[in-house]
């Protein structure tokens, strides 16, 4: 199984939790898809869901959030650590935001995939070319032109 443009695993491959570390301080970009690759993001209210959970989470000093864009059936944030573990972080994140959007769409079931990716980003590797694969990701989907034309995104810096 080959690994994309900045070394992430692909999606099914067995090294998405071959050494996965919770280091506090570290920043990590984070991928997690919907069950089944459903596209319930493209819910207006459901991706503002997920982007002010992300926010809720910041400003709870829980995560440093750095970048994030909701895609239709899957979410990428980059975000540091402070001191709680990458799964606390997702099972809190994904179980808030799974309630909520089955509330808002009065539906039962799962919302997300039970396993995400994690990537830490290295000190070889400058953040903001991370934080602009992921911003950029709408544009590679074909959905826009220019990432700031896509309305789930949030960026800690002017880009």
């Amino acid at each position: 199984m080959g690994t994309s443009k900045l070394n992430i695993p692909i999606k099914g491959s067995s090294k998405l939790r071959t050494g996965r570390r919770s280091v506090p301080g570290q920043v990590y970009l984070l991928t997690s898809a919907t069950f089944k690759r459903r596209p319930i993001f493209q819910n207006k209210e459901a991706a503002e869901i997920v982007l002010n959970s992300l926010f809720h989470i910041k400003d709870q000093g829980r995560i440093l959030l750095e970048a994030a864009v909701v895609m239709p059936d899957h979410v990428h944030v980059v975000a540091g650590l402070v001191s709680e573990t990458l799964g606390e972080v997702m099972q809190g994140f994904k179980g808030f935001t799974a309630w909520s959007i089955n509330r808002l769409l009065n539906r039962k079931g799962p919302v997300w995939n039970s396993q995400y990716h994690d990537h830490a980003v290295r000190k070889d590797e400058v953040l903001l070319e991370v934080i602009r694969y992921c911003l950029n990701n709408p544009v590679r989907a074909g959905l826009v032109k220019d990432f700031h034309d896509y309305p789930h995104w949030y960026c800690r810096y002017k880009i």
